[in-house]
Parts: structure tokens; C-alpha cells; sequence
């Protein structure tokens, strides 16, 4: 295995500590420790304050994994996996892709979700969504992208980096051919409960289809990125075994403190995700205004769910690499250029989940008043 470079990763290490404004973040903003503390219920706050700091089990704490299994329709606390996000996503597709293996993934992305897959010698159908079509991923051309050896598909849903969430009609169909052709279906749904209107939430695809393996975790809809705890739902047996036994190559199992405190993140969840949706609100209204005022520069399809949007840059003069590098020196405004999702230079990703979001849009706006000036 020669994995390549990490490309959204690597630019956001460069640079999401050296601004002042991160406007491309994904995340909610972290709850503070004390805050989180004042949230959790007896049993957890009893559960912290009494934490012996030894190992854990391999699986999940047996509280944090019934406390994600409520989450879901149809899951029980032995279906469940707790990790770091990333290395579920690393797990799952060692476990389920071999040498000459094809899978098809929603693109652009986030790159593990297809570059690991790469890097055990798998191919990749990219499935693209339609831009004019508000971002659509339209079931049929997935079906067109199957064929025989097709053994994964993988989804994401609220989608990154472009905020789309389809119909449930379409993703439906999206389940319906991975169960008519027999394929594992991974879900990543890392944004799922930052949907904008209740009624637009879609069932988890672990709800609807045996064969799914869902991914989720506490880094975007909680606001716990810190705690670096996900998991994944999974029904197979085997599958979940082999998951398991590859696990004892990575971490082993999980940060003590890190599974207590997501169980209180979790349990307190209603309280924390109202708060974001205020906030993505706010932050969304400031946006719309934004795109109107500069039109000329941006078109944009307003995303439907989650924390990021992907707006087009219309200047035929340079690409968003380029203006993200002089917005990022001038300005100290941290954007993220498609290039970073293998994608060309013609968008950019914003983050619609932080407390400083006015003040970072406010100083993009200043850079883009005084060049006009100029």
C-alpha cells in the first residue's frame, strides 16, 4: 500500500492555525470541556469523574455503543465500532476492497474515501453530481457506473463539499441498486442531523438495506472534533469480525476520556445540534446576502443540509488556488480551492458551522470592496 498525499488535509495543516479566519472549516465550533461537563447527565458526569485511565475495549465502551445504536432504527450495541473516523473509513475499505476490485464513490469528496481504495490497486467510478441540476447525483448514472466487478459503493450524504442532500425518492434508488446488484453499500454520514429542514432528513442507509455499513461520529454534528470518536454500524457478522481483528493493527481500541465524553456528547445532543442549526442559520443568511453582493465574482447552489457549500468562482483571470493564496495572505481568510478535491480550480469550499463566521465573511468582503477599488 503508497498512499498519496492528503490533499485537504495537508492544506488545512499548512494553514488552518496560521489565520485568523478559517472560513473553510467543516466543523461545528468544539465545545469547551466545562461546557460539555455542565451537559452531561448523572450517570456520565458520575462515569468522568470516577475514569481510571487504563485500556478500553476494543469494540466501544458497552454505554457509548447502546447510546449510538439509539440513534439508529434498527441497531444493536453489538453493531456498532467505535473509532477515530478516519481509520473507520481505513478499516472498512482493507476489509472490503481487494487488487482489481471496482467501486463507485460520490465525487468530488473526501479523499480517503476513494484514495485508499486507490492504493490497493482497486479502480474507481466517480460518480459526479449535475452543478446545474443544484448539485444532484442522479441514481442512474450510478447504476451506469456498476458493473460485474463491482464489489463497494460508497456515498456521502449531507454531501461534502457541496451541501447537497437528495430526495428520498432518489436516495432510495441509490439504496435499491446497491441491494439489486448485491454490493456493500458504505454510507458516510459524518453531517447527518445538520439538516436544515427536519422533514428533508434521510433514513440511514443501515436502516434501509442489510448490506449498508454506516459511518458516522461526534466531530461535526457535535461539535467534539477533539475527541476524534466515531463509528460504524455494521450488520454483518463477519464483516464486523474482520473489523475487529484489524483494529488490533491500528489504535486497539479507543482514548478512555475521549468515550465519556462523547457518551455525554450524545446523550445531551438535542441541546448542542439546536445551537448548531441556529448558528448554520445565521451564518447561511450572511452567505445568501454575501453571494447577491458579489455576484459577478460567485454563483453558488445554496447547499440543503450540513456545514459546507461549494460556490463557483467566475474569474477568468485565475483559479480558486491561486485566490485562496492571495485571500489567505491578504486577508488572513482561510478558503479551501477545489483543487484540494481533485477538482479542478473553478470552485471553493466555505464552512457555514463556526462562531467567527460574520467576522471572517466581513473581512473576505473588505479584500474584495478594496481590490474592486483598485
Amino acid at each position: 500500500m503508497r498512499l498519496d498525499p492528503f490533499q485537504l488535509e495537508r492544506y488545512f495543516g499548512r494553514n488552518e492555525f496560521a489565520v485568523p479566519f478559517p472560513l473553510a472549516a467543516s466543523d461545528c465550533d468544539g465545545l469547551a470541556l466545562r461546557e460539555l461537563l455542565e451537559l452531561a447527565d448523572t450517570e456520565s458526569r458520575r462515569l468522568w469523574d470516577s475514569l481510571q485511565l487504563g485500556y478500553t475495549e476494543t469494540q466501544g465502551h458497552p454505554l457509548l455503543r447502546e447510546a449510538i445504536a439509539g440513534l439508529y432504527e434498527r441497531c444493536e450495541p453489538e453493531q456498532v465500532l467505535v473509532a477515530a473516523p478516519e481509520e473507520l473509513i481505513f478499516l472498512a475499505i482493507n476489509c472490503l476492497v481487494r487488487n482489481g476490485d471496482h467501486l463507485v464513490t460520490t465525487f468530488p469528496g473526501y479523499q480517503s474515501l476513494y484514495s485508499i481504495a486507490e492504493s490497493l490497486h482497486a479502480e474507481v467510478g466517480r460518480w459526479e453530481p449535475d452543478e446545474e441540476a443544484g448539485w444532484r447525483f442522479d441514481p442512474e448514472r450510478l447504476e451506469e457506473l456498476v458493473r460485474p466487478s463491482t464489489r463497494l459503493i460508497v456515498v456521502n450524504f449531507p454531501h461534502n463539499p457541496t451541501g447537497a442532500l437528495p430526495v428520498r425518492a432518489d436516495f432510495e434508488r441509490i439504496v435499491e441498486i446497491a441491494r439489486h446488484y448485491e454490493v456493500p453499500l458504505l454510507s458516510d454520514e459524518m453531517y447527518r442531523l445538520l439538516e436544515y429542514h427536519e422533514t428533508e432528513r434521510l433514513p440511514s442507509a443501515v436502516d434501509l438495506y442489510d448490506g449498508a455499513i454506516t459511518l458516522s461520529g461526534v466531530s461535526k454534528t457535535i461539535g467534539l472534533a477533539g475527541l476524534r470518536i466515531g463509528w460504524l454500524v455494521v450488520r454483518d457478522e463477519r464483516l464486523m469480525k474482520r473489523l475487529i481483528e484489524l483494529k488490533d493493527y491500528t489504535t486497539i481500541c479507543s482514548s478512555a476520556p475521549s468515550e465519556i465524553l462523547a457518551l455525554a456528547g450524545l446523550r445531551a445532543r438535542e441541546v448542542v445540534l439546536a445551537r448548531h442549526r441556529q448558528r448554520i442559520a445565521r451564518n447561511l443568511g450572511l452567505l445568501t446576502g454575501f453571494m447577491a453582493k458579489y455576484e459577478p465574482l460567485f454563483s453558488w447552489v445554496p447547499p440543503h443540509a450540513g456545514t459546507v457549500c461549494f460556490p463557483r468562482f467566475k474569474s477568468d483571470s485565475i483559479g480558486t488556488s491561486e485566490f485562496c493564496r492571495i485571500v489567505r495572505e491578504e486577508a488572513g481568510v482561510m478558503l479551501a480551492p477545489s483543487a484540494v478535491f481533485d477538482y479542478g480550480e473553478r470552485h471553493l469550499r466555505i464552512g457555514l458551522g463556526r462562531e467567527s463566521f460574520p467576522d471572517a465573511l466581513l473581512a473576505l468582503s473588505g479584500f474584495l470592496t478594496s481590490r474592486r477599488a483598485e
